[in-house]
Order: structure tokens, then sequence, then C-alpha cells
């Protein structure tokens, strides 16, 4: 008994979460066919995109075939078990027929040039041997079959069965592009590539616009308006790339300029994940390493050893300023308190008497001594 063969049947349905035109984009260059013939495949009737496949090959173009889009699925094909050519089981009732008659007879004629003779292995009159003889034939009618309805299915049927290996065709991942608005990002990519783009973002205008300043004020603020714009560029390209991984359309980002609305939609990408599998932006993103992974942790640990150090910080320089300021009221050391002036200053008491007055007590003892 022979293994069982299979057939791939689609009837127009997609794949969750892509679009009708990214799929047919992806079956013409799976099959390599023109649009028009593609657009027939979409008319709600079960179709055989291809015939006669063992089961891991069926299995490899439903793989691919979904990976494209297209809402496929497997089915047993019966009708690839029968077939005209007679074999020794079941042959024609013809050659039954002549062979119950030479039987009887204990004679037989040679499939190729008529000669009756004796039964025997080879005939006679040609030299042929008869058993290698009808397999050849019956190999030549095969081929020539399968090669009659191939070119008539190509030359009149818009389900033409592929001929190109669509297994390899799609990639199973998408291109990583960290400058660029293609492509898919996850979540924890996501984390990584904004830590390393704001790290990057401090250093550059750190150093770019000091030395700018340095040189002048006027290149230096030239020098941190170009790197501002550059900032916003790559924001906007890593965030497009996490909404196409959820599905989103990336002028979707222009959410975040709305009042209330951009507050929150920062988080939708954080805690949305992925669709599984290919979108209508493309396939999904590879598997995250373990740099990456480090990088999204440090992103999320950063913010928050920074907080702590905050809490504790702040307080004491508080405390430190209210001590500063009360040290500063305190009385001097020799218990005298500086008097007001008419203008708001505190002046010693023993330099604001009049010199004649200090000089006073002097004459006084001197005019009562005389």
């Amino acid at each position: 008994m022979s293994d069982a063969r299979y057939k791939i049947v689609f009837e127009g349905e997609l794949m969750p979460g892509v679009a009708l035109e990214t799929v047919k984009e992806n079956l013409a260059k799976l099959f390599k066919s023109d649009a028009s013939k593609i657009d027939s495949l979409f008319g709600g009737r079960p179709v055989a995109l291809k015939r006669d496949l063992e089961e891991v090959e069926a299995d490899k173009y439903l793989a691919a075939l979904q990976r494209a889009g297209a809402q496929v699925r497997k089915e047993q094909d019966l009708a690839a078990g029968f077939s005209l050519v007679e074999t020794e089981d079941h042959p024609n009732p013809e050659t039954l027929a002549a062979v119950e008659a030479e039987q009887d007879t204990g004679t037989m004629t040679c499939p190729k040039c008529g000669h009756e003779q004796a039964r025997s292995v080879e005939c006679q009159a040609c030299g042929i041997i008869i058993e290698k003889y009808l397999a050849r034939q019956a190999q030549l009618a095969e081929s020539a079959q399968a090669t009659a309805s191939a070119v008539a299915g190509t030359a009149t049927s818009p389900y033409a069965t592929p001929q190109a290996q669509v297994g390899e065709a799609l990639p199973q991942y998408c291109e990583l592009r960290p400058f660029g608005i293609t492509g898919r990002i996850g979540r924890v990519r996501y984390l990584a590539w904004s830590f390393v783009f704001m790290v990057a973002l401090l250093v550059v205008i750190g150093v770019g616009a000091g030395i700018g300043f340095a040189i002048h004020p006027v290149v230096g603020g030239l020098l941190a308006a170009v790197l501002g714009i550059a900032a916003i560029v790559v924001s906007v390209q890593i965030n497009v790339q996490r909404l196409h991984d959820i599905g989103w359309s990336g002028w979707l980002y222009l959410l975040n300029f709305v009042p209330i609305v951009g507050s929150v939609f920062p988080l939708l990408l954080l805690f949305i994940p992925g669709t599984t599998g290919v979108n209508r932006f493309g396939p999904p993103p590879p598997p995250n390493t373990t740099a990456v992974k480090v990088l999204a942790w440090m992103w999320l640990v950063i913010p928050v050893v920074f907080g702590i150090l905050a809490a504790i910080s702040i307080p004491a320089y508080q405390d430190y300023v209210e001590r500063s300021e009360m040290s500063s009221y305190e009385a001097p050391a020799d218990g005298e308190y500086a008097e007001p002036t008419e203008e708001g200053e505190y002046v010693d008491p023993s330099e604001s008497a009049d010199p004649a007055e200090a000089e006073a007590p002097a004459d006084q003892e001197e005019f009562e001594s005389n």
C-alpha cells in the first residue's frame, strides 16, 4: 500500500491581523504569478494550491503559506491514488483477457512487434525482454499524462499549481533596523533600545553642546538644536516599530501630543504584547538576546535606584539648609547685640558711637582731678 498523499486547500480566508493587500502581495511573490491570477483565488471557493504531496512536504507548504497570511489547510488527496496506468495488481480487462487466452493456448504475443510464439521471457522476433518493455511503457505513459495535465492546467486555469519552492521565500524573522520605520520590535527590545538611546543622547548632547558653547554661544545653541532634532527622529523610529509589532499604524505615535492621552499612550507600548506570527507589517522580530534583556532591566532598575537616592539625599539637604539659616540668627559670643540702623543694617554698638563722645569720660576725669 502506498503512502498517503495530501493537498493544500485555500478558500480565500486570511490569518488574523493580516491585511488583504499584504496577503496578495506575499502570494504573488511566492507563486511568482500575476496579480490578476492571485485575485481569482479570493472568490470564496475551495482551491487546491498544491496536490500529490507527502506529509512532510505538505507541512512545509502549509507553514510557508500561513506565514504569508493565507489561512490554508491540509487535506488528504484521494485523487492522487487513482491512475489509469495498469499495474500488476490491477491490469486492464483487455490485458487480463489476453493473458487468460495465452494461458489456455500456451502461446503469447509480443507487445512490441506482435509476433506469436511459445511462452518465453524474450521475443524471438525483435529480441526484447517482455517484462522490462512493459514496465518501461507504463512509466512513459504515466510521465506523459502528468506533463499533459500540468500544461493544460497552466494554460486554462488560474488555479495552476505553483512550481516554485515557497518554503524559504518568506523570512522567519524580520530584519532589525534601529534607524528606520520598517520592521517590528517587541517590548523587551523596545526598553533596551530606549535605554541605549537615552544614554547616547545625554553623552552626545553634553559633550557636543559643551564644546559648542566653549567656542561661541551661537555655535552651542545651533549644535544643541541639531542634536535635539536628531533625537526626536530616532525616538519616532523606535516607537513606530513598536507600534508595528502590536499591529497598529505608525501614525498613532501622534497621540503622544494629545493632552491626557499622551500621558497614557507610552504605557500601552510597554504593556501590550505584539501579534504572534506575520502581520501586515512583516514577520515577527527575532528572539531577544542576553544583551537585550540586560539593557531592558537596566532601564527599569536605574530609575528606581535614582529615586531611592533622591529620597535619601533631598531631606538631608533640606535639614542642612535649615540648620544653616538657624545658625545665622544666633547671638555673638560676648553677649552684645548689633543695633539696627535706619537702612536696616546691624552695626556693633562700639563702632556706632561718636569719637568725641567716646573721649568724654577721660576729659571729665582730668577736670575733676584739677
